[in-house]
Parts: C-alpha cells; sequence; structure tokens
C-alpha cells in the first residue's frame, strides 16, 4: 500500500511526508506541537488530519 492510500502514517512516514528528521517528530508528539495518537506504545498520525494541520500552519 503506498503512502497515498494509508489512512494512518508512522513517525517515519511523516518525517518523510514533511521533510524533517524522526527525532524531531517524536519531539514535536512529546511537546504536542504536532496532532497524534498513541495505539499500544505506538505513534500514529490521520493523514487527513496532518494535511489540515500542515494548510493551517502554512497559512499562518
Amino acid at each position: 500500500m503506498s503512502i497515498a492510500q494509508k489512512i494512518t502514517l508512522s513517525v517515519n512516514e511523516v518525517a518523510d511526508l514533511i521533510g524533517v528528521s524522526t527525532a524531531t517528530i517524536y519531539t514535536m508528539a512529546r511537546l504536542d506541537e504536532i496532532p497524534h495518537k498513541k495505539v499500544r506504545g505506538r505513534i500514529l498520525f490521520h493523514r487527513g488530519t496532518i494535511e489540515q494541520w500542515l494548510m493551517n500552519d502554512l497559512a499562518q
């Protein structure tokens, strides 16, 4: 399944999508700077929410 078809994204996929390191994504999640959910110890990101978050961030 390609990244464009997935509903949830992993830390690695979000890092690749927005062009930052995985360490940055982990830090952003820990500081609640990026919308995420923890599921059984994994940090997951809803693709639509991340896309909207990026659009809102770019508009400001």
